[in-house]
């Protein structure tokens, strides 16, 4: 079966096209500024690639291209070769898992768009589009809530009103399920049965998931993409009654949520930029903000390894995956200074000179806790998951 994994933006459409069961990555693709007008695209099958640009009007275009080109390059015989699409969805409110995209699936995550307002958009209109003019495809949603389902409810609830719960579905849902997924199988191949270990998804978003037998149990996430360790230009945790007094002093709520959805994080702090790379870069030409940044970057993740820890009663293994997990060996020996009391000692060659594209293992000899980095496989698991619901379909 041959299944296209989509991750989309408002303007942008990335792919990987999997022949399933067998796991085997058949192309990548991608295209920018969908329908802004004179979109890039390019195609990689095996040692062939095509680039170019196009018009593309919105992401079902986009697919229908990146589909035709396929056929040149034979990659497929025919756009109809393509039985499935499936979507790394963020949101879905009370639907978690994967599911077959219909009406109603649609419709709930029309109503968490106010939870991820940049996200379920693209997603939503997509899906649209794709079922006016792919008819002959099957949609997934694999949302990225399901992996935290087995979350205890005592790290679910927030201390607000009961039935705000209830009613309105406010609560902590945890995020970066794909991802979080991925890490727990790879480690538990790489290293054997596990009982504990903490995945660190630090990249644009970043994320941190507590691992206890391949179950979620804790996630730095909360109601919306927004909470927890602070992102690149996102706010993390945050007081909500500060919103208040910053009304009072006379921004308005509008400026507000923008300043904590695209001007926070590494950006907000800095000053500088939404890439680390840029804020290391200026830290260490001395700029006092930019190193302000990092550290608070780096106590905001300590603080949930270390809170973690207190979960699982000590961890196995840790994994930094993600683009700043995987290739700041700065942010990597920051988080794990001073731990040797839990167990965790890092080798400080290995790490300095790990290939973040490459598993590499960069805890020292001594350390009871092993320490990874692992790239991470978003694709693959919604594969598996798009894959095994099509499978109990009935034919």
């Amino acid at each position: 079966m041959l299944i296209l994994i989509a991750n989309l933006g408002s303007t942008s459409f990335k792919y990987k096209l999997y022949d399933m069961p067998s796991e085997r990555v058949l192309a990548v693709g991608a295209s920018d500024r969908i329908g802004l007008g004179d979109s890039a695209w390019d195609v990689t099958a095996g040692q062939a690639t095509q680039a170019g640009t196009a018009d593309l009007p919105d992401h079902a275009a986009a697919v229908e291209l990146h589909l035709g080109k396929l056929v040149e390059l034979s990659v497929i015989a025919s756009i109809e070769a393509v039985e499935a699409i499936g979507f790394k969805a963020v949101h879905g409110g009370p639907i978690s898992g994967a599911v077959e995209v219909d009406s109603g699936v649609l419709a709930t995550m029309e109503r968490m768009i106010p939870l991820a307002p940049a996200h379920n958009p693209p997603y939503i209109a997509a899906m649209r589009s794709f079922r006016e003019k792919l008819p002959h495809v099957a949609q997934v949603a694999a949302f990225e809530t399901a992996f935290h389902q087995s979350i205890p409810k005592a790290r679910q609830v927030y201390g607000i009103p009961h039935e705000w719960m209830e009613k309105h579905g406010i609560r902590r849902y945890g995020f970066h399920g794909a991802s979080h997924r991925y890490i727990s199988e790879r480690l538990a191949q790489l290293v054997g049965p596990m009982h504990n270990s903490i995945s660190l998804h630090l990249g644009g978003s970043c994320s941190i998931c507590a691992i206890d037998s391949g179950d979620s149990v804790a996630n730095s996430f909360g109601t919306t993409p927004q909470t927890g360790v602070f992102h690149n230009n996102r706010v993390g945790d945050f007081d909500t009654f500060a919103i208040p007094a910053l009304m009072n002093a006379g921004l308005d709520l509008d400026t507000i949520l923008h300043g904590l959805s695209k001007q926070g994080g590494l950006l907000g702090i800095s000053g500088v930029s939404n890439d680390l790379r840029e804020v290391e870069a200026a830290a260490q030409r001395g700029d006092e903000r930019a190193n302000l940044a990092i550290d608070a970057f780096v106590e905001s993740c300590r603080h949930y390894v270390g809170a973690y820890l207190a979960v699982l009663n000590g961890a196995d293994a840790i994994a930094f995956t993600g683009g700043i997990g995987q290739h700041s060996h700065i942010i990597r020996e920051a988080v794990c200074r001073d731990m040797d009391f839990a167990g965790i000692k890092l080798d400080r060659l290995k790490n300095e000179y790990a290939d973040g594209r490459r598993e590499t293992r960069i805890d020292a000899a001594d350390s009871k806790t092993q320490i990874w980095v692992l790239p991470t496989n978003e694709e693959l698991i919604v594969a598996r998951q798009t894959y095994q619901l099509l499978q109990q379909q009935p034919a």
